[in-house]
């Protein structure tokens, strides 16, 4: 009996060609690609996870080409599209970010910075990695990385292999994608905003009624105290709003 293994170069160009896109996106995910996740790990579950869809869509895959460049054009596009995919919903991350450093400002706990986990341990204000490291946990917590997971495998059918890269509308879903974090990060801190206007004023007021006093130094205390007690109540509500942006971010790679 012969065995005939002219099925495994196809076989591997296809593996490899699933795993250039889904490698990248959950290379860039939220959640799924956080530096917090030791790189073995996060290779190793790229890696499965590409094993498993790929029942589903070697079908719809072409064979492997006969020439080289025709294959590292494939692999190309599909990294590029990997990239881009995971980018523009890595991006709606930094609406923590300015929520976070609109609230530390209001607070007057601006000055208070720590390292980022989420952003390559980069300093930022301690409220913006808070809830940075927070969303990744409600992210998990929720199931929504199973979503993310769902939307990685739905992109086939979005952006299929054949298509072409169509780097003007990427740059223009970055762009959109941006002002909607910026956006939501607004929405997130907007009643810090009022608190700070309502505060302020009303200090500036006194200041003028007792220019004797050193009244925004003696009010310090009182406004970092009221902005941990409005951070405390209004913690879910933010998050929530959070997590609805990025599921429904995530429905839209799904067609």
């Amino acid at each position: 009996m012969t065995i005939g293994l002219d099925w495994l170069p196809n076989t591997a160009f296809l593996y490899l060609l699933l795993f250039a896109r889904i490698g990248a996106i959950l290379m860039l995910m939220p959640a799924l690609g956080e530096d917090l996740i030791p790189v073995r790990m996060r290779l190793s579950f790229a890696l499965a996870f590409t094993l498993v869809v790929f029942p589903l869509l070697a079908p719809s895959l072409p064979s492997m080409p006969s020439e080289i460049m025709a294959i590292v054009g494939l692999l190309f596009h599909e990294l590029a599209i990997g990239l881009m995919l995971g980018a523009i919903v890595r991006i709606l991350l930094m609406a923590t970010q300015v929520a976070g450093a609109i609230i530390a400002f209001q607070t007057g706990l601006s000055i208070a910075m720590t390292a980022d986990p989420t952003q390559a341990g980069v300093q930022g204000a301690i409220f913006g990695s808070f809830l940075s490291l927070l969303a990744v946990t409600l992210i998990f917590a929720t199931d929504l990385h199973h979503l993310a997971l769902a939307a990685t495998y739905d992109s086939y059918a979005v952006f299929p292999l054949d298509m072409p890269l169509m780097f003007d509308d990427a740059a223009q879903l970055a762009i959109r994608t941006v002002t909607q974090a910026f956006n939501l990060g607004i929405q997130m801190s907007a009643p810090f905003i009022v608190f700070g206007l309502v505060f302020n004023l009303g200090a500036g007021i006194l200041a003028r009624l007792m220019p004797a006093m050193q009244v925004f130094f003696v009010l310090m205390p009182a406004n970092v105290m009221v902005g941990l007690v409005l951070f405390a109540l209004l913690l879910s509500m933010m998050m929530g709003w959070y997590l609805m942006a990025f599921e429904e971010h995530l429905t839209m790679w799904r067609g």
